[in-house]
């Protein structure tokens, strides 16, 4: 037991010490820019982190690391908990955000990849914190636990009881035998992928600095950028195409890419999961397009940019691809759209993306596995001594799936119904209460009603704050992680 709470222990001080040194470039972007209220923030950062870290490292000293799947659990969760905290630390010191309860609401926003800021003006903040603020975004869209799987191949055999307790999802294949391995793999990926589009994103008008925001946030389906206006600031068809492009990519399945790369094209197709998000994003898309085609009571006067067949397209996909990945990408105010187009988005906001992605929410995967369960118990009632079973991929699915896909699902929305109790509290209306909880929990960050602007979470109480940071990491962890530490059996478990 000792040497286990030993191993977790070392192992969790060596994350939050690379998560530390992830400090170092945007330091050198404060020095660079001289912005020295942020280099004295982001050196008291580091330099306590390594004061903790070096006797913690010491004592341990050459110590394997070996823990069982509940000290798996009790690793991750802290992790994130850890990283979060530490994460929070430049907002606070220096002052550029002024409680502690909105130092920490800015940095799980961005580790989990939700997005929601209290940040009211982005133009005045300090360029190397909005670098930090992205990067955020870009280390937790990964998982600071596949980055640590990738990087020290010490943990063994034990690396797959930490991706497993990070991501509990039905879907979770490797991509190679070795569990590090597949990480390396994914990281390689996740690193082309973002420089590609900042690549493209220069090309298309962008500064280096905005460039290298977005597609940090883009790929990491977080949805912070570096301006007020969002992406309504660069207004360009190609800047928002390319953003749409790679959304999509980013909450598609790693693994279906991988399948793609290597030319297994029917192994792609088979996939169960891949070909119900495409329909999921193609028929949004015309039902959107649609409704804004179609003139709906106070709706007669259209923004400029929904005044062409093309501009409809183009809105209906990004904001298909903003909310259905969990991006949060604003371009233009929803909330004037018509009913219906607004509809669909409330509606795309319990998807979420495909599982194996960086994107949050409900997944894909979950939606087909009730939706081929629906049909099951239709057939079950038409034909009573029949045995029927769902199937996914082309093979025969267990029937586990089905009930841990019921748990969440029942967990996810006893969670947000009780987020939405503690956002109303204050007063709020019940739709925003409820979009608020569910952008929080699916980690979207973009919303419906009066929570739509970086202000309105700037005006909610501490607690609320608190609140919504803790189901921002239950969300990004897919809950049972997160839950399990209310749970008595699972303590004697652990201990």
């Amino acid at each position: 037991m000792k040497r286990r709470i030993g191993g977790s222990v070392k192992l969790l001080v060596l994350i939050l010490l690379m998560i530390a040194f992830s400090m170092t470039a945007p330091l050198i972007m404060a020095v660079c820019l001289g912005e020295l209220a942020m280099v004295r923030s982001f050196i008291i950062t580091m330099s306590a982190m390594s004061a903790l870290a070096l006797p913690v490292l010491l004592i341990t000293g050459k110590q394997q690391i070996r823990f069982s799947a509940s000290n798996g659990f009790i690793l991750v969760f802290f992790s994130w908990v850890g990283a979060c905290l530490l994460g929070a630390a430049p907002y606070f010191i220096s002052r550029c955000v002024p409680g502690l309860a909105d130092a920490v609401f800015e940095s799980v926003s961005g580790f989990s990849t939700t997005g929601a800021s209290i940040i009211a003006d982005l133009d005045i903040m300090p360029r190397s914190l909005i670098f930090w603020r992205a990067e955020t975004h870009w280390l937790g869209g990964m998982g600071m636990v596949v980055l640590t799987v990738a990087l020290l191949p010490l943990l063994g055999v034990g690396g797959f009881r930490l991706i497993k307790a990070e991501t509990t999802g039905p879907e979770k294949g490797r991509i190679t035998p070795k569990i590090t391995e597949t990480a390396k793999l994914l990281w390689i990926m996740y690193v082309a992928l973002t420089a590609v589009q900042t690549v493209l994103l220069r090309f298309a008008g962008m500064s280096v600095f905005d460039a290298v925001i977005h597609a940090f946030s883009t790929m990491a389906t977080g949805g912070f950028s570096s301006h007020n206006e969002n992406l309504a600031y660069f207004a360009s068809p190609a800047i928002h195409w390319i953003t749409i492009v790679f959304m999509l990519i980013a909450s598609y399945n790693f693994s279906l890419l991988f399948h793609l790369l290597q030319r297994k094209f029917r192994e792609v197709w088979n996939n169960s999961e891949g070909r119900a998000y495409l329909a999921i994003v193609a028929v949004s898309v015309i039902i959107i397009t649609a409704a804004l085609t179609i003139p709906a009571p106070g709706f007669e006067q259209q923004p400029e940019a929904l005044s062409t067949f093309g501009g409809r397209v183009r809105g209906a996909f990004f904001y298909v691809a903003s909310i259905v990945t969990t991006t949060g990408f604003t371009a233009l105010d929803q909330n004037l759209w018509p009913p219906a187009a607004k509809a669909v988005l409330f509606i795309l906001m319990l998807v979420g993306g495909c599982s194996g992605s960086t994107a949050g929410g409900v997944k894909v995967i979950r939606h087909v596995v009730l939706w081929k369960q629906c049909g099951n118990e239709l057939r079950r009632i038409i034909y009573p001594r029949g045995v029927f079973s769902i199937r996914l991929n082309k093979k025969v699915g267990r029937k586990d799936v089905v009930y841990g896909v019921s748990g969440f699902i029942f967990l996810y929305f006893a969670l947000a119904a009780l987020g939405m109790i503690v956002v109303a509290s204050t007063g709020l209306d019940l739709f925003s209460s409820l979009n608020t909880s569910l952008l929080a929990i699916g980690n979207i960050g973009l919303g419906l009603g009066k929570v739509n602007s970086a202000e309105a979470f700037h005006l909610f109480p501490a607690y609320v704050k608190w609140f919504l940071s803790f189901i921002m990491i239950a969300g990004r962890l897919e809950l049972w992680t997160a839950v399990v530490f209310f749970s008595r059996d699972f303590w004697r478990s652990a201990l």
